[in-house]
């Protein structure tokens, strides 16, 4: 069985005020390329099709063509569920009309939902599609007070697909969740309230033979090399911009053993963070990239956007690296004898400005201590 596993594509999503519809739309097309190149059976998207409960309806039409041709245009199956980031209920909306032998499209949380079961020259396969849930629909869904985490809510959701699963079935589990053991961006939404534990354990999969995730953006494995996560296909913050995207094929054998091959996603656009001068930064060739510029300059440039749109029309954001630096404060506090305050406010200025106090500010700075010192002895 040869499975495309995806997710995460957050259709709707800007960049820093910069639309990805046609980023997305050279996406989805590498998808259904990917599709046809493999002849992969199935289509998985594992949550987070969209960037918001409520897209824009481009989006929406974007994600509805896509479905579209891959229904006209390949013989594969898809199965998809709702991520925390997607309303579940449109999600769900979309499984009304479709031919259940071919599509598994799972948006609410529901009781004792049947996996899509493929046929092979090996047997049957079942997916399991686990669409992400708060603890609260977990609650009603299962009528079990108790569920109290996402842990909670994963573990019944993985009892009540198991007990479906067809005699000698492999067993493929789609899931949107934050494995304990991945490693996450800063792009992702939590999954869990304030101060509550939003990881779940590997061992919550056991017996399935591929787990098919989403939610972490960056592609990984997790607790063994069957639990994965494809990513997402672009990448959605300056955090990101280093990574390779992609998309992950598996091929499942008769056994249930999982051997995948990793194709690379290649965007119109990359994102990118440069970093200089401004003016080596206006030397460089022009670029329609999504572009951050952190401006290593002492001082203040004139207008720099402006000039660094004309070579980068898509910069979106700009900083210096003197105001991004995080200072790391060190002052030792010494009990046994009162601190000299010149030398405690050379040290301050030295660690904040990574310069020293030039001779006129170290003068000037003893002219205020002396001040201080004879209106305490005028008191």
């Amino acid at each position: 069985m040869k499975i495309l596993h995806t997710a995460d594509l957050h259709l709707g999503r800007q960049l820093n005020g910069l639309s990805l519809e046609e980023d997305h739309a050279v996406i989805l097309d590498q998808i259904l390329d990917a599709l046809i190149a493999t002849r992969a059976d199935i289509l998985i998207i594992a949550g987070d099709i969209f960037d918001r409960a409520a897209p824009p309806a481009t989006a929406v039409r974007q994600f509805n063509h896509f479905l579209s041709r891959v229904a006209s245009e390949t013989e594969a199956a898809v199965a998809m569920i709702a991520g925390n980031h997607d309303s579940a209920d449109r999600i769900g909306s979309m499984a009304v009309m479709t031919d259940r032998r071919r599509a598994l499209i799972q948006g609410p949380l529901l009781r004792a939902a049947p996996p899509l079961v493929l046929e092979d020259s090996h047997g049957p396969v079942a997916f399991s599609a686990l669409p992400f849930a708060y603890e609260y629909a977990a609650r009603d869904c299962f009528s079990d007070p108790t569920i109290a985490m996402p842990q909670d809510v994963l573990s019944a959701q993985i009892a009540d697909a198991r007990a479906l699963l067809p005699a000698g079935a492999r067993w493929v589990v789609i899931a949107h969740a934050f494995v304990a053991g991945g490693e996450s961006g800063e792009s992702e939404r939590p999954l869990a309230r304030v101060g509550g534990i939003e990881t779940v354990s590997p061992e919550t999969f056991a017996g399935a033979h591929y787990v098919a995730l989403g939610h972490l953006h960056r592609p990984q494995t997790v607790g063994g090399d069957h639990i994965r996560y494809s990513g997402s296909p672009l990448a959605f913050s300056f955090g990101e911009a280093h990574e390779q995207k992609s998309m992950t094929v598996v091929d499942l054998d008769g056994g249930g053993k999982v051997q995948t091959e990793i194709i690379a996603f290649s965007p119109p656009r990359a994102v990118r963070l440069l970093r200089g001068t401004l003016a080596e930064l206006l030397m460089q060739p022009p670029s329609h990239d999504i572009i951050k510029a952190v401006l290593t300059d002492t001082t203040p440039q004139i207008d720099p956007m402006r000039r660094l749109r004309e070579v980068f029309p898509n910069a979106c954001q700009l900083s210096y690296a003197r105001d991004e630096r995080a200072p790391e404060l060190k002052f030792a506090i010494s009990h046994a004898a009162p601190a000299d305050p010149m030398q405690v406010i050379a040290d301050f200025v030295e660690q904040v400005r990574d310069e020293p106090l030039s001779n006129a500010e170290t003068d000037l700075v003893k002219v205020a201590l002396a001040d201080l010192d004879t209106e305490e002895n005028a008191a």
